[in-house]
């Protein structure tokens, strides 16, 4: 899930926002557009929509844009 914030939020709001969902597994704060990258686990797509209003309710992220995992791989180290 993409998070963007209002211009002046600290980073460490930033991270605080995004860890306030158990959901959350990974927080990235990145620069640039969006300012955030979070990995989130839900069971379904309702648990999901549940994540973003919670999210959204916060008062800081101002946007969200989500991205389904349909598969991964990974190179070895």
């Amino acid at each position: 899930m993409e998070l963007r914030f209002a211009g002046d939020v600290k980073v460490e709001a930033i991270t605080m926002a995004a860890t306030s969902v158990p959901e959350a597994q990974e927080v990235f704060t990145v620069a640039g557009d969006p300012d955030a990258l979070v990995r989130v686990r839900v069971t379904d797509v309702q648990h999901l929509r549940d994540v973003i209003d919670r999210l959204r309710r916060t008062g800081a992220v101002i946007g969200t844009k989500t991205l389904m995992v349909l598969g991964a791989w990974r190179r070895g180290d």
